[in-house]
């Protein structure tokens, strides 16, 4: 592979910058030999980082920005005080001038979810832009969506989402009709509220453009991998998210206390080390850092903010696969071929929220 994927990083963004961006950058390109990185923050904190990286430097930029946003910030106050100064900015500003492939930024989501949308803008067709999550499973990983980015969503919303996650899952997963499921209090049609219904029959009609409508899929679906693409609105989708993972954190914490409960189960963790080892791996959610912003003219990654090298590098190739994949371009061939009629795309994030 030459041709070279560039990634926009704020560096600035996220409690253990600039060193988790600047090391998680130093191991992807240890991966992926053609990616380069524009680095958006304070030059006197990240020149030192990039020399104790001499293999990072010749593939880095760093673009001086004064300018940070703050993790506690309104997205209003944030657009006022950052738009076209800040790093987080800059770094957005970057794929909209095609400068670069995607975005990455472990800044204050509300914040980046408002100078996303104002920047780069949504695509035609698009009401409101989601935020997407790779999820494991039973099965194998999947996309769910929305995870916050819009608390309530109508029924064309909820398609939309499907059409954004199912281009995802096509890009990621390299399927040619990712199954999708519409997340609901039961799979009986006449159970949920009535715009997931009226969702599912604008989906059912649908169906086979892009992707196949499975119907509705309870909570518990979802960590069975039942289809490749869950959809629901902002609210339950974070809500689930959050509960997934302090689910896992309980699990791991009651396997780790009996696992020491005497000295019996210390011997018994000897001989299953290997075996643990890949449990631990497994329900390490560094591995699958990165919120997808869905929807725009470009592509946007959030990793999370407090992660390490290790998640910021989750993150970082993440973004790396949408570009190589031409995610951009896959979920306008959907929109071309889909029956519904779209909405008008929205001027104004509806909602200040901090959904991860």
């Amino acid at each position: 592979m030459t041709d070279t994927i560039t990634l926009s990083v704020d560096a600035m963004g996220g409690d253990n910058a600039p060193r988790a961006a600047i090391h998680g950058a130093h191991l992807l390109l240890k991966q992926h030999a053609n990616a380069r990185f524009l680095f958006h923050g304070r030059q006197e904190q990240i020149a030192p980082l990039l020399d104790e990286f001499p293999a990072l430097k010749p593939a880095s930029e760093v673009r001086h920005c004064e300018v940070v946003v703050a993790m506690d910030e309104k997205p209003s106050q944030a657009l006022r005080k950052g738009r076209g100064t800040s790093s987080m900015w800059m770094a957005i500003q970057a794929v909209k001038d095609g400068e670069a492939n995607v975005a990455v930024s472990g800044g204050n989501t509300g914040a980046l979810m408002a100078m996303a949308t104002f920047c780069l803008r949504p695509m035609a067709g698009i009401a409101r832009p989601g935020i997407a999550a790779i999820w494991p499973t039973l099965r194998s990983d999947i996309v769910v969506l929305d995870m916050g980015a819009t608390i309530g969503a109508d029924a064309q919303q909820l398609v939309d989402y499907a059409i954004l996650g199912s281009a995802l899952a096509r890009c990621l997963f390299d399927l040619a009709s990712p199954t999708v499921g519409l997340l609901n209090v039961g799979t009986e049609e006449v159970k949920g509220l009535e715009s997931i219904k009226e969702a599912g029959r604008m989906l059912t009609d649908a169906s086979g453009v892009g992707f196949t409508y499975h119907g509705f899929v309870e909570g518990d679906d979802i960590g069975k991998g039942t289809v490749d693409v869950v959809v629901t609105e902002g609210f339950v989708g974070n809500v689930a998210l959050k509960t997934a993972e302090g689910t896992a954190r309980q699990v791991g914490s009651y396997l780790r206390t009996a696992l020491k409960s005497n000295l019996m189960s210390r011997i018994g963790a000897l001989f299953a080390t290997s075996a643990l080892n890949a449990l631990r791996r497994r329900m390490d959610p560094r591995t699958v850092n990165g919120g997808v912003f869905m929807g725009l003219n470009g592509i946007v990654i959030k990793s999370h903010g407090g992660t390490d090298e290790i998640g910021y590098k989750s993150a970082l190739n993440l973004g790396y696969e949408m570009a190589r994949t031409n995610l951009i371009d896959k979920i306008g061939d959907t929109m071309k071929r889909f029956p519904v009629k779209a909405a008008p795309a929205a001027d104004e994030p509806q909602s200040e929220a901090k959904p991860a």
